[in-house]
């Protein structure tokens, strides 16, 4: 693109054509105000405040939606300019009720501020105030529209950016104000409660609903958002260590720029919770009693070191947290390993399918780390397969939809009609537990109509012709009698799909399904066939549902790998974690997390370390999972929350939560992101890292790290993808290391293997359990629920989780909505409101988890993802009773 010269306040400017003079402008550090304009946005000029005078003509322009040309020469500043800025602003302050005092803006309302610059105090015209009355039905969002200057910026917002289309400009002239359809309110129209235009809102017109504080926060600070595996980039306000408000940063470099979800604006009141742990505590005849930190820990070491010296080191266990912080992951294993000779720990991260996720990283050997969202909206076509992302990864669904808009086909493949359908090229509303015949069957077709690519595949694969054996005799009619498509909706798909590269967005719906391992083989599959991967084009995306699933795994915190996702299996990997740590690693496999259930009911297992997770509320039939750990000899709850597990145990420690303390966490994408304190952690709580750095004193341990910053340099030291993290200041990527050609800088290592098709026998359902209960997540919560359940915000929204049914099957039962059914499984039953819901299939229903303490997971059966009899953990055979 040719650039441009002119002359901005007599400065010589240079810039490409089609910047407007605005941004030409902000580029060379000359401020021009203006009300309505935002980076993310596209130019609207409604406030007018960023009017600009051409001096040859002395035309007045609007300088946001006006583009540079060729010797231009441009005053911002001129007499004329200032007279007509100042009259704007009168105008503006005169139709404005008269409330700063009061506003919870304060002194950051940017009408208050530009009529400050411009010297504006009194207005001298007759006031105008339009007042409309406070509206806050909703717990989380208050709207003052007798504050509104109409820029358009929360409307905008809501079209531009989270693409949800629920508000829009009602009325006209003095009546005139954004509302939703027929004044509808938000809760009952496509509002998301994402809060994006009330961070985005320059006055007081929207602002945060808190009835803990209001006003301006004394203080804010950048920080990274604790929900799920996006890495929101956040802004918190904080008064006497409390934290009163979250905003999204608005960087440009970041995830996600201006918006996030309704839980990172809105359910960080859970810091505040009543059930925040303060002291360590001790169990002591039957009742927890507060002690101090020496004689919890003293307690904490010599019960576990006991125990060990006793029964062996495979007695004990550690589980760590996929929310807690890489330095104290890597610290939690290294503790395990190196204290306790032994590699039972693991993570939360196993709840998230890490069994499929491990298939992935063996195949592509480390070459899929690191896939920068932006680049869903330059794929050619995007499939989402078993996601419902709007719901549990809201921002990954604003990439989405924005690449939708633009014009990328968009396939859906879910049992559901999920948010995303509406956006869709095509919806596929496929049977449960078909995806790898529908996978097998798409690349048939392509491979059919010659519509792989050839050349990536000799290049960067081997044994593609035992993959096309399989697709040659892959029975299509079969595949469409499996998955209850027709044949028409699969040429549809094919043909949507022919000859482009391809971006999957993967979620739970293979993660944990019963056929999620030949599944993500299948999509591999496809996936290479298409020369879909290594490519911004195309790729694999996988949401990570916990804000640190991702670097848990990379920090060693599994039964199976060592830091740096080395193969404990490995005696390279081995000598050098034993060289780095000076010390011996035991080759065998460490229990996961429910083989730690197993071996803790059979009383092999003894203690268990549980850090910043409550498997009594995340894990399948918790009663069982309560019995389990009531069998242990001692068991030790370190958290941030009383949660059910710390009920149990015999010693509770008090950790910090993300915004108490200093540390990273690695997003879905590979962005490692590092930050600092907002507040203090309430009363003697600790960082988790500075409990575990003193544990590891108590136990005999030397080396006594004594701050963040050496934790830090020994992973960047030892663990070459994680350089990055010594010495950047916020953000850095994990560097992406195989030993794949495809990923290879220099074109060399090995090929990528196709796999053979495998044909799967399904059975049949009985009469029973005859419907099939798909088990999902709600935008209001996140996981197991443990901190979105003690949101005031998020209960107060009265949101009860109602089983969903379709219709149909409603009228079959004599249901209507609000009426109490109870399903039932083999492994346990729930009782809830149910709701009608359109999208759903015959024999389907969907429950909401999170909600009634989880107790969803009445439903699951406690079994490990790699058993070839799993029935996972995303579906369940049930049957409906109305009460």
């Amino acid at each position: 693109m040719e650039d441009i010269t002119l002359t901005i306040n007599g400065q010589n400017i240079s810039c490409p054509s089609g910047t407007s003079i605005l941004e030409a402008a902000k580029r060379n550090g000359i401020k021009i105000p203006t009300l309505c304009y935002h980076p993310d946005l596209e130019p609207f000029g409604a406030c007018r405040l960023c009017l600009v005078e051409d001096e040859k003509t002395g035309r007045l322009m609007a300088s946001c939606v006006t583009p540079v040309a060729p010797n231009m020469t441009i005053r911002t500043d001129s007499p004329t300019i200032k007279t007509n800025r100042t009259n704007i602003i009168r105008l503006m302050m005169a139709n404005h009720p008269e409330s700063c005092i009061v506003c919870s803006q304060g002194n950051r309302c940017e009408l208050r501020q530009i009529a400050a610059e411009l010297g504006v105090g009194q207005i001298d015209l007759y006031p105008m105030p339009h007042y409309t009355g406070l509206e806050a039905a909703n717990p989380f969002i208050v709207r003052d529209l007798s504050k509104c200057i109409l820029c358009g910026k929360c409307i905008r917002a809501d079209h531009e950016l989270v693409v949800a289309g629920a508000i829009d400009y009602n009325l006209r002239g003095f009546k005139s104000r954004p509302a939703t359809v027929y004044e509808t309110p938000l809760e009952k129209s496509g509002c998301t409660f994402c809060g994006t235009c009330v961070s985005i809102c320059p006055t007081g017109a929207l602002s945060l609903k808190n009835a803990q504080y209001v006003g301006s926060p004394q203080n804010e600070s950048k920080t990274i958002c604790g929900f799920c595996g996006v890495g929101c980039s956040i802004v918190m306000g904080s008064v006497d260590s409390m934290v009163v408000e979250v905003n999204p940063s608005h960087e440009q470099d970041t995830v996600n720029g201006s918006t996030l979800c309704v839980r990172g604006h809105f359910a960080h009141d859970f810091l505040n919770t009543k059930d925040r742990l303060t002291q360590p505590m001790i169990r002591d005849n039957g009742e927890l009693t507060p002690v101090s930190w020496d004689a919890a820990l003293d307690t904490v070491a010599k019960q576990l070191l006991d125990i060990k010296k006793k029964y062996g080191p495979q007695s004990v266990a550690f589980l760590g947290s996929s929310k807690c912080t890489n330095e104290e992951n890597y610290l939690f294993q290294k503790i395990a390993r190196v204290l306790f000779e032994t590699n039972n720990v693991d993570n939360g991260g196993y709840m998230s399918g890490r069994a499929v996720l491990n298939l992935v990283e063996k195949r592509m050997a480390g070459g899929c780390r690191t896939k920068p969202l932006s680049h869903l909206e330059k794929a050619e076509a995007i499939v989402v397969l078993g996601a419902d992302p709007g719901h549990s990864v809201p921002v990954v669904s604003y990439y989405l939809k924005k690449a939708a808009r633009k014009g990328t086909p968009l396939m859906v493949v879910d049992p559901r009609k999920t948010e995303m359908v509406p956006f869709s090229s095509l919806w596929l509303p496929l049977v449960p537990h078909t995806d790898s015949q529908l996978i097998n069957g798409l690349a048939a077709m392509l491979w059919k109509r010659k519509a792989h690519d050839a050349s990536f595949i000799d290049r960067f694969t081997e044994d593609f012709d035992v993959y096309c054996d399989g697709l040659s005799v892959l029975d299509l009619e079969r595949v469409c009698r499996d998955t209850g498509l027709t044949m028409g909706a699969m040429e549809q798909a094919a043909d949507l799909l022919s000859g482009k590269k391809i971006a999957f967005v993967c979620g739970n719906g293979i993660l944990r399904q019963r056929y999620g391992m030949p599944s993500m083989d299948a999509l591999l599959n496809l996936l290479l066939m298409t020369g879909s991967l290594g490519s911004e084009r195309g790729g694999l995306y996988i949401p990570a549902r916990e804000n640190n699933q991702v670097g848990a795994w990379d920090m060693g915190a599994v039964p199976d790998a060592l830091p740096g996702r080395r193969d404990l299996g490995g005696e390279s990997a081995r000598k050098h974690w034993e060289r780095s740590w000076q010390a011996k690693i035991s080759p065998d496999r460490g229990l996961d997390v429910i083989r730690m259930i197993e071996e803790a009911e059979k009383g092999t297992l003894k203690a268990l370390y549980i850090m910043g997770e409550n498997p009594l509320l995340s894990l399948p039939q918790p009663e069982r999972v309560r019995k389990s750990l009531e069998r242990l000899d001692f068991l030790v709850a370190q958290d941030i929350i009383l949660n059910e597990t710390c009920e149990i145990a015999n010693v509770v420690l008090p950790g910090a939560a993300f915004c108490e303390k200093a540390g990273s966490f690695t997003n879905m994408e590979g962005r490692i992101q590092s930050f600092e304190p907002v507040v203090s952690p309430p009363g003697e709580a600790k960082a988790e890292w500075e409990i575990l750095d003193l544990l590891a004193g108590k136990m005999g341990d030397p080396k006594h790290y004594g701050s963040l910053e050496k934790v830090r340099a020994e992973i960047a030291r030892f663990i070459p993808m994680y350089v990055d993290l010594d010495g950047h200041e916020g953000l850095g990527w994990v560097r992406q290391k195989g030993d794949r050609r495809l990923f290879d800088p220099d074109g060399e290592g090995t090929l990528i293997p196709f796999t053979p098709v495998v044909s799967i026998e399904h059975k049949d359902i009985g009469d029973e359990y005859p419907f099939t209960a798909i088990l999902g997540s709600q935008r209001f919560h996140l996981g197991s629920g443990t901190r979105t359940g003690q949101s005031d915000r998020i209960r107060n929204h009265g949101v009860k989780g109602e089983i969903e049914l379709s219709p149909e099957y409603g009228a079959s039962l004599s249901l209507q909505d609000g009426d109490t059914v109870r399903v039932e499984s083999e492994h346990g039953f729930i009782e809830r409101e149910i709701r009608l819901e359109k999208g759903l299939s015959e024999g389907l229903i969907f429950i909401p988890t999170a909600f009634n303490a989880n107790d969803a997971m009445n439903l699951i059966g406690l079994t490990r993802f790699e058993e070839p009899d799993s029935p996972g953990w995303q579906e369940c055979q049930v049957k409906v009773t109305k009460l």
